[in-house]
């Protein structure tokens, strides 16, 4: 099972994205595992330079399929302007080229608000969040209450994201800090589940699948080992 994995050995900004780049060119299939659109892997490819956030790099190359594995967290915002950018750089990003887990949990704007409001309130000890929401979904999924790829697509989704957003203001009153709107979110996760479909599938066994057939894949993380939870400072 030839399998590849691609980690920092600091605090993320080593160089992994021109590692995995000139990886990837021999790969079937390369995966992202961690993290959210905090990671930045820049490529240039015949001049023009993209900064990819969250759609693994090997989409650059027209062979590897890219993966979205169930450990992300995904802000759909951040995922439909990355691929909007790719595929107007002539970069052909389809539902055969990128499969999104299922089970990856979503980043919404409450979460970006709570992460906010959260490092302002450490005033002299923040840790420096990037403030996209990373922190507090990675929370919600910890305490079993936060929503995932596959809940957008069941019937009951808009009353579960207005549970998640009337929780997360009741936090945000009590940082006080701005509450989010529900209405503007819901109509945009409504229009996100539509696009997002066609992209979702059970990754873990796609990839289980890929190694069993012999097929060479690549691990691509995001940030490093110092910045891990367990291992890190």
């Amino acid at each position: 099972m030839p399998l590849q994995i691609i980690v920092g050995a600091q605090w993320g900004d080593e160089g992994k994205g021109r590692i995995v780049d000139w990886l990837t060119a021999a790969a079937d299939l390369v995966a992202r595992y961690n993290v959210g659109d905090n990671a930045g892997h820049s490529v240039n490819v015949g001049g023009r330079l993209f900064k990819l956030h969250i759609v693994p790099s090997g989409i650059i190359h027209p062979h590897p399929v890219a993966v979205l594995g169930s450990g992300m967290v995904i802000n759909p915002a951040s995922l439909f302007d990355e691929i909007d950018t790719l595929s107007a750089g002539g970069i052909r990003v389809t539902p055969e080229r990128l499969r999104i887990s299922h089970a990856a949990h979503l980043i919404t704007r409450a979460h970006q608000a709570l992460d906010k409001a959260i490092e302002r309130v450490r005033g002299k000890a923040s840790i420096g969040t990037t403030g996209r929401g990373i922190g507090p979904a990675y929370t919600d999924k910890a305490a079993r209450r936060g929503l995932r790829i596959a809940d957008m697509l069941e019937p009951g989704f808009n009353g579960r994201l207005g549970e998640h957003l009337d929780g997360s203001n009741q936090y945000l009153s009590m940082y006080g800090s701005t509450m989010v709107n529900p209405v503007p979110v819901m109509e945009a996760y409504r229009r996100y589940a539509a696009r997002i479909a066609p992209f979702v599938a059970d990754t873990s066994a796609e990839v289980s699948g890929a190694l069993t057939a012999g097929q060479k894949v690549l691990a691509e993380a995001a940030q490093g080992t110092l910045l891990d939870l367990d291992h890190g400072t």
